[in-house]
């Protein structure tokens, strides 16, 4: 369950307190939905007949990541807009040093930031690629488009593609799926969980 957070909106100058409050409601909507979709997808006979045209599996999975990445950005979103004005200056020497390294100067960052939202349909957001190990600025167009962002280390990462399997098993995707289930390396999949245990210590 998820529980929607508070921020004081007041702190975030320059906007009217009525797009505001209209923008933070919309957010309580992503969590009701997202609430409501992981109960329903808890439920074992909606697993059945998958497909990737339709099937009701999909529309509640799609919805489901719309939603989670809803909250999760918004989240993310209204944290790092609000707080006080000392707050808001405070970088510290190593994030500074960090988009030095990679981006020249911090100005330069924010100017592909913003190119970037202009250029998207969503959101423009800067992240920590682990597999990279730098800092990359993505474009979303769509919640649903990507990751569970802010939450989504991969563990088990199945390619259904067509590319991943169609010469050897054609249309046959659920017979490919079993045969990739059985060749999961689960020791892999141990240090990757224990790696995670050490950066979420809640786990």
């Amino acid at each position: 369950m998820i529980s929607p957070k508070k921020y004081d909106l007041s702190t975030f100058t320059g906007m009217s307190k009525e797009q505001l409050d209209e923008h933070y409601k919309l957010y309580l909507g992503y969590v009701e939905k997202a609430n409501e979709l992981s109960d329903l997808s808890k439920d074992g006979n909606l697993y059945v007949d998958g497909n990737t045209t339709y099937s009701p599996v999909r529309s509640i999975k799609l919805g489901e990541t719309y939603a989670i990445n809803g909250v999760n950005l918004h989240q993310l979103y209204f944290e790092n807009v609000t707080g006080s004005d000392d707050e808001k200056k405070k970088i510290s020497k190593d994030l500074l040093k960090y988009i030095i390294a990679q981006f020249n100067d911090l100005k330069n960052l924010l100017y592909v930031l913003k190119v970037v939202g202009l250029s998207m349909r969503g959101w423009s957001i800067v992240a920590y690629d682990e597999l990279a190990n730098n800092l990359k600025v993505f474009g979303s167009d769509a919640h649903d488009v990507g990751a569970i962002w802010s939450v989504a280390h991969p563990l088990i990462v199945l390619d259904v593609y067509e590319h991943a399997y169609f010469m050897d098993f054609g249309t046959n995707r659920g017979k490919y799926i079993d045969t990739f289930i059985k060749n999961i390396n689960w020791y892999v999949i141990s240090n990757r969980f224990k790696n995670l245990k050490e950066i979420v210590p809640s786990l």
